[in-house]
């Protein structure tokens, strides 16, 4: 972990300026390998029909649609299509500069806030058009893909950057997957359109493999935004800190601790073998925090941040916890291994203790991937959330509808505390008695590589391609 530190120190010397920044996510979104020739493609949208009212396009996908001579009503037209959200075509050939023309629903007109859904659905339909019509262009192999803002620059870009993002690691360079380049069409609102690109590429950031690359990936990807990493330990399991300074050094942080478990394969008690390889998703806790506080860096956000991510695997081995191991925590209670595949709960508590006496943080976040039972409960509508603050939990929704991703609180009642204490033997049990036993935090559980509890899938959105 030499490198780790030596990277930290360069950290600290590191001053980048706002357009500093800018310039590196313009440098990150360029595609993975360079091409020997330019292939564009637009998006442009369009609205559901309503009643007798034939779909109408949105006032970017009309001025194009004049450039065109009216080539895309006509053939939106003939091609019966309804508007019907996230469903499109795609054109090809109907212009001479952009190769192809993907045409894509965003869904009614003028739609706002929808409280019985709590989302705002204007948002999440430009999320959700621009990213269907981004992929459909990169699937024709356009290396330059532009999108139009479809009245929200922001989400429009947040979408596509996250459509046509893949991990190309594994992969050999000449099977690589072109990651097109994305630009804003017909839109002065450039500075909300790089907000977007900026967020979508802190949440791409969310793949990492192992404690150590993890770590040495995070402080590569953060080192150019100017904020603090520092691994606290040199071998894995690793304890690795983040810092971010955005206001007086003096003010309190925000605390966030993300659980790391970059493999948890439920230590000796082996999990079922047809759904083990997901459990690498287990360190989606982790990844999310990276993300957060390359964001707040980006967008220079006036607040402090500290996020601890412990990161470790959880294999077994002649060195794995045992079931009925008992362990001593930093402030002397005791913490009993009832259930060694819940490692998170153990791997994330004393880390948050050293926090908050460290710290002293004006409020703790924590996110992980624990409860199975948001899994059946929420499907992947909503993140479960747990906090003893109607104040923080109404931020949490609020920001949950604006931005896609929905929260629903779950219960934090002294009932469960006494589900798993006191204990005859322990203070504190990693396990719950009965089926129902959490505690507070933002549980991610069902909304973070686990798809198949997403019915919003791209590759299910019907594209038909139409040569001319």
């Amino acid at each position: 972990m030499k490198s780790v530190r030596l990277m930290h120190a360069l950290c600290r010397s590191v001053q980048h300026t706002f357009l500093a920044r800018r310039r590196d996510v313009e440098q990150r979104r360029h595609y993975a390998e360079k091409c020997d020739s330019v292939i564009k493609g637009v998006v442009v949208g369009v609205y559901a029909k309503e009643g007798d009212r034939q779909p109408k396009m949105t006032p970017s996908g009309e001025k194009f649609d004049d450039r065109v001579q009216g080539k895309i009503t006509d053939l939106i037209r003939e091609m019966g299509l309804s508007g019907q959200l996230g469903k499109g075509r795609v054109f090809m050939n109907v212009d001479a500069e952009f190769r192809a023309v993907a045409v894509v629903s965003v869904g009614q007109e003028g739609a706002g806030f929808n409280d019985l859904e709590m989302i705002d659905e204007g948002m999440e339909n430009a999320r959700v058009a621009a990213g269907v019509g981004a992929r459909a262009l990169q699937l024709q192999s356009c290396t330059d893909v532009f999108v139009e803002s479809m009245e929200y620059a922001e989400q429009a870009a947040e979408g596509s950057a996250l459509a046509v993002w893949r991990y190309n690691t594994n992969k050999r360079r000449r099977d690589r997957t072109i990651i097109s380049k994305l630009e804003l069409y017909d839109s002065p609102d450039s500075d909300a359109w790089m907000q977007g690109l900026f967020k979508a590429e802190s949440q791409n950031l969310a793949r990492r493999p192992t404690p150590t690359i993890f770590a040495q990936s995070t402080v590569d990807a953060l080192c150019p935004c100017g904020t603090g990493s520092t691994a606290l330990s040199c071998e894995p399991p690793i304890i690795l800190e983040i810092a971010y300074c955005g206001t007086a050094p003096e003010d309190k942080p925000i605390l966030l601790l993300g659980k790391g478990i970059t493999f948890n394969s439920g230590g000796l008690c082996l999990r079922p073998k047809d759904c083990l390889s997901m459990y690498r998703g287990c360190m989606s806790g982790a990844a999310a925090c990276v993300g957060v506080i390359r964001a707040a860096a980006g967008l220079s956000l006036p607040l402090n941040i500290t996020a601890l991510l412990p990161l470790c695997e959880n294999m077994p081995s002649g060195m794995a916890a045992k079931p009925g191991d008992v362990v001593s925590l930093l402030n002397g209670k005791t913490l009993g291994f009832v259930d060694v595949s819940k490692a998170g709960v153990m791997a994330m508590a004393d880390p948050l203790l050293y926090a908050q006496t460290i710290y002293k943080p004006r409020m703790v976040v924590d996110i992980a991937t624990v409860g199975y039972a948001v899994c059946p409960a929420l499907g992947g509508a909503a993140a479960g959330i747990f906090s003893n603050s109607n104040f923080v939990y109404k931020q949490f929704e609020k920001a949950g509808a604006l931005t896609g991703d929905r929260v629903w609180r779950l219960p934090l009642w002294r009932y469960f505390k006494e589900l798993i204490m006191p204990n005859e033997t322990f203070d504190i049990s990693n396990r719950g008695r009965g089926p129902a036993s959490s505690w507070a935090h933002l549980d991610i559980r069902n909304v973070g590589m686990l798809t198949r509890y997403n019915p919003k899938r791209l590759h299910e959105h019907i594209f038909i391609i139409v040569q001319f």
